[in-house]
């Protein structure tokens, strides 16, 4: 909503802190590129020259995230680029955990304490369902900020944010109590990305954010249980990498980049960042269900992303296999391996069936996090888009008979999957969280030190 500024110049001089501060306190009339030397009868509209000296400048986006899971910083840093792509340097874009950097224990530890509680899945499930209640997790967020406020008020500040946007569902509450404290709630524009495609906790919906997006119409009907109004919701679908939106090469020129065998079909397989997950187990299975016993060749070949589980790449090289695998560690051109390849076997994280919808890859999932990774399953099988499954040779079986006697089945789970894309999301996300920043009214176009000097008078 735009701010109106009623006889700027009169309200201003007439003030006790500008006669303080800017008639007689020495400042000189060119203090922080404003003419502040005008006399009290002069009626120029000083709104005008207020969006003409904010339009001269490069805004501030800072992007709140926790490395609790890898999607949150891949999602933070899919929208950083897409700005980039978008606006070059229009935007200054700062990625930042501000728990880790500002704050002490427990928010500098959530990563830590995220990944013990993954590995011993039950104790992950009973904090996300208890949290779960609103009056449980609203107490633990005001003790929280009780302790912390001052530091994620510091934070804030030191990247002056026009823009804040939030990947994760603990960054809306003190910041946005912070932001009221320091009276920018009308200055900043504040959006949260939802980065769960269907389950999700409900601390990701905070009615007073500008804009809340989307992945999904599932997670929009949450966000309206939750009480934001159909003005603050977008539907766009989840942000992944301008490189999965902008790829056009080929399957068969990637094949030969890539170094793959251009005849037989492919899948890849993936245990995430860290290389959890049966990947082993599932690796010796496909490896003998994809060679013919009968035929005497491969019928398919494997790709294997392990992540940075070095331990796990030395195993697999150190096996004997009868098909064609490439075993890779941690790779930053999935765009390109996924577009290179037919199907894929990955637990249910949010990002990477994303991704694969949009290369258009039939998914079978193999595991999922309680909680918020747990309704991804449904909402790829519902959708014709693969199928689930955690027993390794029941995987094997399925990808074999896709490239043998159910092609066709694997072609119409291609074509679902291309319905179920949304590749545009990330640019559709960013075009309009600009919009936003460009409605807003004279004032929230001025250097983020002046607005902030005057807000005990504004």
């Amino acid at each position: 909503m735009a701010m109106s500024v009623a006889a700027p110049r009169k309200m201003f001089a007439d003030s006790p802190f500008w006669k303080m501060k800017y008639r007689g306190g020495g400042l000189s009339d060119k203090k922080r590129g404003l003419d502040v030397g005008f006399d009290d009868n002069d009626d120029t509209d000083l709104t005008t020259e207020l969006v003409q000296l904010g339009a001269q400048r490069t805004k501030n986006v800072l992007i709140l995230i926790s490395d609790t899971g890898g999607g949150h910083r891949a999602s933070a840093e899919a929208i950083r680029d897409a700005f980039r792509l978008e606006f070059g340097d229009e935007y200054n874009i700062y990625v930042k955990d501000v728990w880790k950097e500002y704050t002490g224990w427990p928010l500098n530890s959530m990563e830590s304490q995220y990944k013990f509680m993954v590995k011993h899945v039950q104790l992950w499930n009973v904090a996300f369902h208890s949290t779960s209640p609103k009056w449980i997790h609203s107490m633990y967020l005001a003790a929280i900020a009780a302790f912390y406020a001052k530091e994620v008020e510091a934070g804030l500040m030191e990247y002056k944010p026009d823009i804040i946007i939030s990947v994760h569902p603990l960054m809306q509450h003190i910041p946005l109590w912070v932001l009221k404290w320091q009276g920018l709630h009308k200055k900043v524009v504040f959006v949260t990305v939802i980065t769960d495609l269907n389950s999700c906790h409900p601390t990701w919906f905070h009615p007073g954010v500008n804009r809340c997006y989307c992945p999904s119409q599932e997670v929009a009907k949450r966000a309206a249980l939750f009480g934001l109004e159909d003005s603050q919701i977008r539907v766009f679908g989840l942000p992944v990498r301008p490189s999965f939106a902008r790829a056009v090469v080929s399957k068969d020129d990637l094949r030969v980049e890539l170094e793959m065998d251009p005849d037989l079909p492919a899948v890849l397989l993936m245990g995430g960042g860290e290389g959890m997950g049966p990947v082993k187990k599932t690796a010796k299975a496909l490896g003998e269900s994809l060679f013919s016993q009968e035929l005497g060749r491969p019928i398919g070949q494997l790709i294997i992303i392990c992540g940075r589980n070095k331990s796990l790449v030395s195993t697999l090289e150190s096996l004997e296999w009868k098909i064609p695998v490439k075993i890779r560690g941690f790779e930053t051109q999935m765009q390109k391996w996924m577009g290179a390849c037919d199907c894929i076997i990955t637990k249910a994280g949010p990002g990477t069936i994303a991704e694969a919808l949009i290369r258009g890859l039939p998914i079978i999932l193999n595991d999922y996090i309680p909680g918020q990774e747990k309704g991804n399953v449904p909402y790829v099988v519902d959708n014709g888009a693969g199928v689930f499954t955690r027993n390794a040779k029941e995987t094997a079986r399925i990808v074999a008979e896709w490239f043998s006697t159910k092609t066709d089945e694997l072609k119409q789970m291609a074509e679902n999957a291309k319905k179920l894309a949304q590749p545009e999301a990330v640019f559709d996300i960013v075009r309009d969280i600009n919009e936003l920043s460009c409605q807003r009214g004279p004032l929230s176009s001025l250097p983020y030190e002046f607005t902030s000097s005057f807000t005990s008078i504004i």
